[in-house]
């Protein structure tokens, strides 16, 4: 808890003084001294069989016969603080820190020790206690520049601890049960965007090394109950008998993203895998059912340090990951982020700006599906102790937010990570020690506070395959923000199955393409600007190739047109709106990549008002978009237009009148009010 390179500088003013006459220490007593100097040889002379950690518990044995020779002796009592503190006993180490100052208050001209009382008494949850001795040391005119500004941390983290608890957010983390936890520690959950697929990391002995543990990565599967099913592990190509863990998937679950790290000899067990450090991120991919690879992640995000706990963007082009730096002396970790290049390799990492990186550990990060809300675990921020949770937004200028602490009591005194949050925004899985578990961590659910959630996310599933033979198709997925023309997601469907999921933030208004070489593109269209309470959509994708100019069956009627889902006219009117670029702009590279191809551009209105000046109206609209493509370069003699008003429509004023509720009749007349194109020979 402490930061520790202080204690080596405690530990040589000690030594120093030890090398001076026995009449510098602040005893009689021989025998103490004795005592004393043998203890402070302990650990730099002798090792823990179990934690390979210098051994203060044998030093803390001797220490303790020193003070029976004279509890007076506070160079021993200070001592015998900082290796009870290194065994993680706070307790004793406040005791023998507050006896020290009890003895002699002026024991050190900085007045450090009452710092490092301030932050133990944080670590054991003691506010008050923490306050009070934090406020000592900043009064201190002799304190060190750099212990201040520790101290003003710990005072503020106090502080708002004492605040958090007297406001608690509403908690109530329910175990996600036997099908997922077990005996074995489970943590690192990661989700799939439909909330059905939990993909986890779990510790379990080695069968044929008894006292070793590894980790693993298994699956659990949402059931129609809505209980999670009995897990099973990921493919030996997975997980080997080295550890994997930290796993992030994209949000159709087909892109996975993991660490793995080498053994003590620095090698990486499993086929084709080799590392630049002592643990690297390493890419799968699921084609159909079967996960291929994994490879050493391509590009520049793995480097001689050690890269960890990643976290992809929902559409698997953004990657934030954890990098710690090599030789640290706080053991310091930073958030960074890479970008997936056109080439397919991922880009130099940028580390994210230093207020939400600090001096100190930030780990756990995880970005949700809206790709705008960000999470992660820190030890450098205002906090309840340990390491907290905190969320982070970007905003419309590119800016992170200034981190929020998630509040008591999902943070408390202990250290708290491996947060991932579900689509929806609402619920979040962590992993938890707490009591009434199946044993050590458990991973549990809870539903956030409303502060802290994160934008919506519905999905958007289905098949994408060729109209007329059947055969799936590897669709690619472009995502756009009407309002800003905005890309926000690129995606694509199975190669082998044509299956797909696409995530769609709320509060937008989307356009999207789908396209595949040979085929004509696809175009859907939905408006999420408005509160909406459905979960997902779901849409099969037919996909259509161009006609061969000497296919004596062409296919003449109005079946055949492609409709303009995205080309947008206000009431009455012929100019385009600025929202219809995106697609027109897409068509037109549509059509440039095929030169060959001729089309006419169709308007259509509904039957309501005058039959004329509807007519009027559709050719209008049609040669707005005739006049548009030309603009961006397409010649005008592959190109015709016509209006051709109500004659056509999709829905007749028959099917319409039988319907029941005015939003489906309005609904029909919309898809009757139409744009489109088909080709001509």
């Amino acid at each position: 808890m402490k930061f520790q390179f202080l204690f080596f500088v405690f530990l040589a003013c000690i030594m120093s003084s030890c090398a001076k006459a026995q009449f510098g220490y602040s005893t009689k007593s021989k025998k103490a001294i004795k005592l004393f100097e043998k203890a402070k040889k302990i650990p730099r002379e002798s090792y823990d069989e179990k934690t390979f950690q210098p051994n203060y518990k044998d030093a803390i044995i001797v220490l303790k016969q020193a003070l029976e020779k004279d509890s007076e002796f506070w160079e021993a009592q200070l001592l015998i603080g900082e290796f009870y503190e290194y065994i993680n006993d706070y307790t004793q180490a406040i005791k023998h820190y507050e006896r020290a100052v009890e003895i002699n208050p002026l024991h050190s001209k900085s007045g450090s020790t009452y710092c490092y009382l301030a932050n133990l008494h944080l670590a054991l949850g003691n506010y008050d206690e923490s306050i009070k001795y934090a406020n000592i040391f900043l009064k201190n005119p002799n304190a060190s520049s750099v212990l201040s500004k520790e101290a003003y941390k710990i005072k503020r983290s106090a502080e708002f601890a004492r605040h958090a608890i007297q406001n608690p957010k509403p908690f109530n983390p329910i175990n996600l049960g036997p099908g997922v936890n077990t005996k074995f520690p489970e943590y690192y959950p990661a989700l799939t965007v439909d909330g059905s697929t939990l993909l986890f990391t779990r510790l379990i002995p080695l069968k044929m090394r008894d006292y070793y543990e590894q980790e693993d990565f298994f699956i659990s599967y949402l059931g129609e109950n809505g209980n999670w099913g009995k897990s099973i592990p990921m493919p030996k190509n997975i997980n080997t008998i080295n550890n994997e863990g930290a796993p992030t998937l994209s949000a159709d679950g087909r892109n996975l993203v993991f660490v793995a790290c080498a053994d003590q000899s620095g090698t990486y067990y499993g086929e084709n895998r080799s590392g630049k450090g002592s643990c690297d991120l390493f890419y799968a991919k699921k084609v159909g059912n079967t996960w291929y690879g994994p490879v050493n992640l391509p590009g520049y995000v793995n480097s001689g340090n050690w890269e960890s706990q990643p976290s992809l963007s929902a559409d698997g082009k953004t990657l934030y990951f954890i990098r710690g730096i090599k030789g640290s002396k706080n053991n310091n970790s930073d958030i960074y982020v890479s970008y997936l290049q056109k080439d397919g390799i991922w880009g130099p990492p940028q580390r994210l700006p230093d207020h939400i990186n600090t001096p100190n550990t930030e780990e756990s990060v995880h970005i949700h599906p809206d790709g705008r809300t960000l999470y992660f675990a820190s030890k450098g921020h205002p906090g309840m102790g340990g390491s907290d949770l905190y969320v982070t937004r970007l905003q419309a200028n590119g800016q992170w937010s200034t981190p929020e602490n998630l509040g008591y009591p999902i943070n408390t005194k202990f250290d708290e990570n491996s947060l991932m949050v579900s689509a929806e925004g609402e619920i979040a899985y962590f992993a938890s020690n707490r009591s009434g578990g199946y044993g050590g961590l458990d991973i549990y659910s809870f539903k956030l506070p409303k502060e802290a959630q994160a934008t919506k996310t519905l999905y958007f599933d289905g098949f994408v395959y060729d109209k007329v033979t059947k055969v799936p198709l590897q669709g690619q997925f472009e995502l756009f923000d009407l309002s800003t023309g905005e890309r926000i997601i690129v995606s694509e469907a199975d190669k082998v199955s044509g299956t797909f999921m696409v995530p769609l933030p709320v509060n937008r208004n989307y356009a999207i393409s789908v396209t595949y070489k040979d085929y004509h593109p696809y175009s859907l269209h939905f408006d999420l600007s408005e509160e909406n309470n459905s979960d997902s959509y779901h849409l099969d994708i037919p996909m259509n190739k161009p006609i061969q100019a000497n296919n004596t069956e062409i296919d003449s009627s109005f079946s055949a047109e492609n409709i303009f889902e995205n080309v947008f006219f206000d009431l009455n009117k012929s100019t385009l709106r600025i929202e219809s670029r995106i697609e027109l702009d897409l068509f037109a590279r549509y059509l440039a990549e095929n030169p060959n191809m001729n089309i006419e551009l169709g308007g259509h209105t509904d039957s309501r008002g005058d039959s004329e000046k509807n007519l009027t109206l559709s050719e209008k609209r049609a040669e707005s978009v005739y006049k548009y493509l030309i603009e961006k370069g397409i010649s005008a003699s592959r190109m015709t237009f016509k209006g051709y008003g109500s004659l056509y429509p999709i829905f007749s004023d028959e099917s319409i009148n039988k319907m029941d509720k005015n939003s489906e009749k309005e609904a029909a007349h919309q898809q009757n009010r139409r744009t489109v194109w088909r080709e001509t020979f």
